[in-house]
């Protein structure tokens, strides 16, 4: 303590030069004037994005046609519970014009990879595609999964294995891709040489089944760990942390609520991948897409004619889609349509630049997918959606990826892309559809492969071998 007080007297007794003194006498308020002055330009910069995003407030609230749609909304759509805030309030409030607005001001520019209608730096599909296609092929040569077995007497063999029939379904992914790696060559039957542990369990079966329904599922995972755990030892090697299970449906999400430790480990490959919740980790699970099966080969894309700018088409039940309709409901350009359609709903597919995917109930649908399946460009209207395949794919050069707040100025968005840029756009979505489809036997780069390969990135690098003792504890 001594030390230090003698050295802080020897510098305050230092005599500096005159220079040196006149340096730190003018160093705060060169500083002080350097914040004003970023102040100043902060205001001025902004003041028009206020100016326009009132504008678009005025003009959300004298659309025409907004208040017919509205009231037919109001008269037909229940009132929806939603648990997350995530939504905004999706309507015009000058209230929230000072927050909204500096969103707002990237709506036409870095935020969809548009700058005054160019694109920089987005026509690759991939991130690095020769490091995938490297990782790809030692993933597909060495990836071992451990599949815990049960036969076919088990009571539960609806939920735990693979099913004889096809796959049908919004959410057929989830035993696709069961059915599809029992008869891979992914499969060991020796755990030691496993990077990955499959509880085989599916939520789909789990929900319709009166034996469990969907209060059960809780509590049938919450067993179902507890008996593999007292079962064998790969468990509690690594606390679950090499385990992994597959949902599409969103109410996996609360599959391991009465296994909370679990779900902080076990890798979750859902179709319901929100980022907003505590229940998914983008860095530990993984986003699998939710796919529509369908037959034969994708259609022939050079006999459409896209004369419509958009297209959307569903149930409305979320505040988004409500938004949508409220805005572009009556539009001729933009057509979104709630209900049954009357027309084949692949013809408007065909027939569309652009086909909306809406945040519903949950972020996820097959609508990406099916737009992908007939070479419409997907627009992605779901904040906190953690995209499938998003560390390999560039989302921006194949799709546009819009925040709920810009409803309003949809049109102009879209419009501002040029044809040059929409062909790069629906060609690059033609050379990824083959990642969002399931075949029967899978093919390589499909969804079955691309989802392993997501389950590969997060295989843990530590691995404890365990000694024949160790195996029948």
């Amino acid at each position: 303590m001594g030390k230090s007080s003698s050295f802080l007297y020897q510098v305050s007794q230092h005599r500096f030069p005159a220079p040196f003194k006149g340096f730190f006498y003018f160093l705060p308020i060169s500083l002080a004037l350097t914040t004003l002055l970023l102040i100043f330009i902060y205001v001025a910069t902004t003041g028009d994005v206020t100016n326009n995003h009132a504008q678009t407030t005025l003009y959300l609230e004298t659309l025409p046609g907004t208040a017919s749609v509205s009231s037919l909304i109001d008269q037909t759509i229940p009132t929806i519970p939603f648990e997350n805030n995530d939504n905004d309030d999706l309507f015009a409030d000058p209230s929230r014009m000072a927050r909204l607005a500096r969103a707002n001001q990237w709506f036409l520019g870095n935020l969809f990879g548009l700058n005054n209608g160019n694109y920089t730096n987005n026509q690759e599909v991939y991130h690095d595609g020769d490091l995938f296609l490297e990782d790809y092929k030692q993933m597909n040569k060495s990836l071992k999964i451990y599949v815990y077995p049960h036969s076919k007497d088990d009571p539960f063999a609806n939920v735990l294995l693979p099913p004889d029939s096809d796959s049908k379904g919004n959410y057929a992914s989830e035993l696709m891709f069961k059915k599809a790696l029992m008869k891979s060559h992914f499969i060991t039957k020796d755990p030691n040489e496993a990077d990955l542990f499959y509880m085989p369990f599916s939520i789909s079966p789990m929900r319709t089944d009166p034996r469990i329904d969907v209060h059960g599922i809780p509590d049938f995972v919450k067993s179902y760990i507890s008996n593999i755990t007292y079962k064998y030892p790969y468990w509690n090697r690594t606390g679950g942390a090499d385990h992994f299970y597959v949902a599409c449906h969103s109410i996996g999400k609360i599959a391991f609520d009465k296994a909370f430790v679990a779900r902080l480990n076990v890798i979750q490959l859902v179709c319901s991948s929100t980022y907003f919740p505590s229940s998914y980790l983008p860095h530990k699970d993984a986003s699998m897409p939710q796919v529509w099966p369908r037959q034969g080969d994708p259609p022939n894309l050079l006999t459409s004619e896209r004369k419509r700018l958009a297209f959307f088409a569903g149930a409305v039940n979320s505040p988004v889609r409500i938004a949508l309709l409220k805005v572009w409901a009556n539009d001729t350009e933009i057509f979104a349509h709630f209900g049954r359609l009357r027309t084949p709903y692949s013809e408007q597919l065909l027939g569309s630049k652009f086909c909306i995917h809406v945040k519903g109930f949950e972020v996820n649908t097959a609508r990406v997918a099916d737009a992908l399946f007939y070479g419409c460009v997907p627009i992605i209207l779901a904040n906190h959606y953690d995209l499938p395949f998003t560390d390999i794919l560039n989302w921006k050069s194949f799709a546009v990826v819009v925040h709920h707040i810009d409803i309003p100025v949809l049109k102009k968005i879209l419009q501002g892309i040029s044809n040059e840029e929409y062909s790069m756009l629906q060609s690059n979505a033609v050379k990824v559809r083959k990642h969002f489809q399931w075949n029967v036997p899978p093919l390589d780069f499909d969804a079955f492969h691309m989802s392993l390969y997501e389950l590969w990135k997060r295989r843990s690098v530590v691995r404890v071998r365990l000694t024949p003792s160790m195996e029948f504890m």
